[in-house]
């Protein structure tokens, strides 16, 4: 009672609307209107204005857009603040981040300058921070160690090669490695934006990412065990370079350097705690404590007055070049070897970043253009690659610093890249005597936050059994086959998990909700009451060539009617029809020669003519002056004709030749009338003779199914709800002509309702209506077809349907 006074009643009258007349009404557009010739679209595309000029300078430099608008009064301070804070984060992280990459750590104080001033220019979101980030990181050590072993940059005395590394050479090599892979995934990623083909990221679902990036952590956490622990240990690539890496470094524990295993274990200890302070006050504190920073900076200071390497064999740093390296084109002969991981990496970290500016974009209130987007970060990466940076894109914890800072814009970002090119040209010297073992802490210690996604399993476990698998899939195919092929072993089955689930939809029969024009599925709701003589069909997916199969099965399953096999047992019986109906005209031939060579003989013999008499049952009997009987052929005949089948009309033919008909068997049939079937019980047999052949000969023409034996059912039309199909192909279009022929050959009508515009262009484009498809068959809505039926076919009353029923054993198909 409540709910109804809440919600109310309304009551609309309409006329029931099938597609033409709702063309009518609404005037649809033709195809050609919506869609203009190539050669207009192309003079249109190609037409130069100022206001469209101004547009694609607009959408082409974001920055045009709001920098002339920047209030220094309102942002300046904000974003000076969140710019510091966020530039503080960079030199940490891009030292560190640095050694998981195997390049030197200045290199990735490059990678948080270049791209970030880049992106300032060409992006659209206002709060992500561009700059190095774990998991590209990790990705380009893949790619760097792989191609730059150490095995290959042994030193050489004389003749003899030692054990030695030329760490020089070995870097700088590594360094031409990274640059040439960043370069050629930029310009994949610009690529990609010029040709609209951001949407590429929303195939990389949510549990996707986060089963990647969890397991990447592991590959990062393993990565820098050696670091850790102080060991030297072989670097793998490859499918199951995880586990034997672990296996390496396993092996070497007991060469275990214990002041590196000691200053490593303080750090992260100092670490953990420092972080855990700073989460428990952050509601009182007006901006994070810069944990990492002063980390590295106490690490630095106690390493330099300790004499860490001399004294205890730690390793650092060592040389950090003052100044800005001139820029270089990268060596475009590694662009064959790398262009599986710059893709990788393309996608990956587009993936990244566009989440997170969409996240908050949505929580600011304003649209990031994905394309633009993937254009920003594609040219972010190309241009650092000329300045040796590798794969960057937006970071999550930083991202998270800006925005809590109070930054409004990507002046942020401005003010963060200048931290760090002060940083570079004058401070980069101080960081020379920071031991290796406190960055390797400080991405140990980042990395937790990341491994507590492990608790996505009992969620997921709990919501979404599908989304489990995708994680559980894509988790383990990244630990065993490594970032690229893991990732595009998730991408994988992760597209497949989607042409499942559209093979496998819910098919369901709809049933009324008393009172309403609204229609549910009767297994899922007690209510719901089916229309008399109308079933109504529904696919929880669209129907196109993967599943055209499974919905054809799934109709006859719902509505109860074997089709297929009803239509084979109609052209078997209208083969024995015309069997029957040869053998009567021969028959037919037969007496009347016999009758004319029974003329002749009696006027040429001198002797009393035999006599032909007909009995009851319409046999000819000759009977000869001697008694002597000549029936044998008839009787023949009749015998072949114990114990056939027929059908005959239950109803008389309409005047458009439709009529329904019965199947029967047994019984002494009067063919003047057909009062007698009401009499016929199941499994009677009828025999026929040669005049009952002649008789029904002429209303077996045309063979209806319409009550084939025990095949009987109670509906006359089928409607099927097509409102959740956006598309349709060559295959479902001929599986639905299908459908409409066949049902007809049963008496049952076929309708379609709910179509969406598009599905009906394609229907017309596939020459789907004719002159038996017409569209009056397709409805705006179910309850439209409904009525439809209800006023056309609602006073007919078909045979009743008998699911469980056989053929009868003693017929012969």
């Amino acid at each position: 009672m409540e709910s109804k006074q809440r919600f109310g009643k309304y009551k609309v009258e309409r006329e029931v609307l099938d597609e033409e007349r709702l063309e009518e009404l609404t005037q649809r557009k033709t195809y050609s209107d919506i869609h203009p010739p190539l050669t207009k679209q192309l003079k249109e595309s190609f037409r130069c204005t100022v206001p469209k000029l101004k547009r694609s300078l607009v959408s082409s430099f974001p920055v045009l857009y709001w920098l002339p608008k920047y209030s220094v009064w309102d942002y300046g301070m904000p974003d000076l603040i969140s710019g510091i804070s966020v530039g503080i984060m960079h030199l940490p992280q891009g030292m560190a981040y640095a050694l998981l990459a195997s390049v030197p750590p200045v290199f990735g104080l490059y990678s948080s300058l270049y791209p970030a001033l880049i992106y300032f220019f060409f992006g659209t979101s206002r709060h992500i921070s561009i700059g190095t980030f774990t998991i590209l990181s990790i990705m380009v050590g893949g790619v760097t160690e792989r191609l730059a072993p150490d095995e290959s940059f042994l030193k050489t005395n004389g003749t003899n090669i030692t054990a030695e590394v030329d760490i020089i050479a070995r870097d700088l090599y590594r360094v031409k490695v990274a640059a040439a892979t960043t370069v050629l995934g930029g310009l994949i990623q610009v690529f990609l934006g010029v040709v609209k083909f951001g949407f590429v990221g929303t195939y990389l679902s949510e549990p996707l990412v986060r089963a990647y990036t969890t397991a990447a952590a592991a590959h990062a956490v393993v990565g820098q065990l050696k670091t850790i622990f102080g060991v030297s240990a072989k670097r793998f690539s490859g499918p199951l370079s995880l586990v034997y890496t672990l296996v390496e470094v396993c092996s070497k524990l007991p060469q275990t350097h214990l002041p590196t295993l000691v200053v490593s274990a303080v750090t992260m200890a100092l670490l953990i705690a420092a972080k855990e302070l700073n989460g428990f006050f952050s509601s009182k504190l007006p901006v994070p404590v810069p944990v990492e920073l002063l980390t590295i900076i106490a690490g630095t200071l106690i390493s330099s007055y300790a004499h860490l390497q001399n004294n205890y064999s730690v390793e650092v740093v060592g040389e950090i070049p003052s100044g800005l390296e001139p820029p270089s084109v990268p060596s475009v002969s590694l662009f064959g070897e790398v262009i599986g991981d710059a893709f990788a990496l393309a996608v990956v970290g587009y993936a990244i970043s566009i989440s997170l500016g969409k996240t908050f974009a949505l929580k600011h209130g304003y649209k990031v253009d994905s394309n633009q987007e993937l254009v920003a970060l594609g040219l972010s990466n190309a241009a650092g690659g000329f300045f040796q940076c590798f794969s960057v894109c937006a970071s999550m914890s930083r991202s998270l610093i800006q925005v809590t800072t109070g930054g409004k814009t990507q002046m942020a970002g401005l003010a963060s890249a200048l931290i760090v090119l002060v940083t570079i040209l004058k401070l980069g010297a101080l960081f020379q005597e920071l031991p290796k073992a406190v960055l390797a802490s400080v991405v140990f210690v980042n990395l937790k936050g990341m491994f507590k996604q492990h608790a996505d399993i009992v969620t997921l476990w709990r919501s979404n059994k599908t989304d489990l698998v995708v994680w559980l899939v894509t988790w383990v195919s990244t630990m065993l086959l490594n970032l690229d092929l893991g990732l595009a072993a998730s991408i994988t089955f992760a597209l497949f998990t989607v042409i499942f689930r559209t093979q496998l939809p819910t098919y369901s029969v709809l049933g009324n909700v008393p009172g309403t024009e609204l229609y549910v599925d009767m297994e899922t709701h007690r209510e719901a009451r089916q229309i008399p003589g109308v079933t109504i069909f529904r696919s929880s997916a669209t129907v196109y060539f993967a599943n055209a199969e499974l919905y054809l099965e799934a109709l006859k399953e719902k509505s109860g009617l074997d089709i297929s096999k009803m239509i084979i047992y109609k052209r078997r019986q209208e083969a024995k029809q015309k069997r029957r109906e040869k053998r009567a005209e021969r028959r037919a031939k037969r007496q009347a020669k016999r009758e004319k060579r029974a003329q002749t003989a009696a006027i040429n013999m001198s002797g009393p003519p035999d006599l032909f008499v007909e009995d009851e049952a319409g046999c000819c009997t000759e009977i000869s002056m001697d008694g002597t009987i000549a029936e044998k052929e008839e009787q023949t005949w009749s015998e072949k004709e114990n114990g056939t089948v027929f059908v005959i009309p239950s109803s008389p033919r309409t005047v458009d030749g439709q009529c329904r008909w019965e199947y029967l068997k047994g019984g002494d049939p009067d063919c003047s009338s057909l009062g007698w079937m009401s009499e016929l019980q199941d499994g009677d047999t009828v025999t026929l003779g040669s005049s009952s052949e002649d008789t029904l000969s002429r209303d077996l023409e045309r063979v209806s199914l319409g009550s084939l034996g025990k095949w009987t059912w109670d509906i006359h039309s089928i409607i099927l709800d097509l409102s959740t199909a956006n598309f349709t192909d060559t295959v479902a279009i001929k599986l639905m002509k299908n459908i409409f022929q066949d049902f007809s050959e049963i008496d049952v009508d076929i309708y379609m309702a709910g179509c969406q515009e598009s599905v009906v262009e394609q229907l017309e484009r596939g020459d789907f209506f004719c002159e038996t498809i017409t569209k009056g068959s397709l409805f705006a809505s179910v309850h439209d077809a409904v009525l439809y039926c209800l006023n056309n076919r609602g006073a007919t009353s078909p045979p009743r349907y008998d699911p469980s029923a056989n053929l009868n054993s003693s017929t012969k198909l």
